[in-house]
């Protein structure tokens, strides 16, 4: 089913608004050469619930720093309230999740480059989930 105007429109009054407080915590919180992106948000039919996606390089800091935006995701939640007050009147519930895209595509990129083919093998890469 495709998205409304509606929820589009939110989508991306939550994404602009997230990469100011994501990477503002991030330089405030003393974290120094690292990027958080957010690469998608995908708002629900009933406009209670947003997913978001996030890009974090180095890679190999996600792990931990999804962990710790997932603890901190009221403070987020409320920190977007406050930006959002005028354009939204009800804050949705926030759920976090790592968008590893471009790492597949990466990988992808490097097999067909070396002599692993995926095309022709497909279990030389792992398989993706669907979220």
């Amino acid at each position: 089913m495709e998205e409304s105007q509606r929820q589009k429109k939110i989508a991306s009054v939550l994404q602009r608004d997230l990469v100011d407080v994501l990477q503002g915590a991030a330089t405030q919180g003393g974290l120094q050469g690292i990027l958080i992106s957010v690469t998608k948000v995908k708002v629900t039919v009933d406009l209670s619930v947003a997913k978001v996606y996030l890009s974090i390089f180095p890679s190999n800091k996600g792990a931990a720093l999804i962990k710790g935006i997932k603890s901190n995701a009221s403070l987020i939640k409320h920190e977007l309230a406050q930006r959002t007050k005028n354009q939204l009147r009800r804050m949705p519930q926030l759920e976090f999740f790592i968008d590893d895209s471009l790492e597949y595509i990466d990988k992808i990129d490097k097999s067909l480059k070396g002599g692993e083919n995926p095309i022709k093998d497909p279990s030389f890469l792992d398989k993706r989930k669907k979220s």
